[in-house]
């Protein structure tokens, strides 16, 4: 499978999001976590890849296995809830 351009800023935007598991990105672009990293060292400069790796490893957000929250998505308990395209006051 060739990744155009597009695809590979997306599997990047989503590698450095803290909250986004790489089962996310092999179940959307069929990439396995090797994979991923060997993209990402090829296509950043090797300070922001090291940055990267330093970042990710031991990350446990990055693995749904590891993650201490089930479904859905993590919630701060001072995010406030919309509902109806009004916030909810505490």
């Amino acid at each position: 499978m060739t990744l155009g351009l597009r695809d590979i800023d997306r599997i990047i935007e989503m590698a450095w999001e803290d909250r986004t598991p790489f089962e996310a990105i092999t179940f959307q672009f069929n990439l396995k976590e090797q994979e991923v990293i060997e993209l990402m060292r090829r296509e950043m400069k090797p300070s922001s890849f090291r940055m990267w790796r330093k970042r990710v490893q031991g990350r446990t957000t990055k693995h749904i296995k590891k993650r201490t929250f089930d479904k859905g998505r993590f919630k701060c308990s001072r995010q406030r809830t919309i509902t109806n395209n009004s916030i909810s006051k505490r």
